[in-house]
């Protein structure tokens, strides 16, 4: 089961949504709306994100790898409220 980090709880919080290790085996997380409404599942399992990024490669690695999610992921990024957001918004 993945481990919720801060950075991720942090950015929850600011984007108005509430999360929970994913109830789905290849998920990371779950997001919810603050009435508890289900929104999405966000990050497969074996794949690392920023927070473990930085545990594990320290700070420097982890921006590089921010950085190329971000390259990779453009397209999905701006669009709210779709995976792709979630996910650059909780795990990068």
């Amino acid at each position: 089961m993945y481990v919720i980090s801060d950075y991720s709880k942090k950015r929850a919080k600011s984007l108005g949504v509430k999360i929970r290790p994913s109830e789905k085996i290849d998920k990371k997380i779950d997001v919810f709306d603050w009435n508890g409404q289900y929104i999405t599942s966000i990050g497969a399992h074996g794949y690392n994100d920023y927070p473990t990024y930085l545990k594990l490669k320290g700070k420097k690695y982890a921006d590089e790898r921010r950085r190329l999610y971000h390259l990779r992921h453009e397209k999905d990024l701006e669009r709210i409220g779709s995976r792709g957001y979630y996910s650059a918004n909780l795990l990068w």
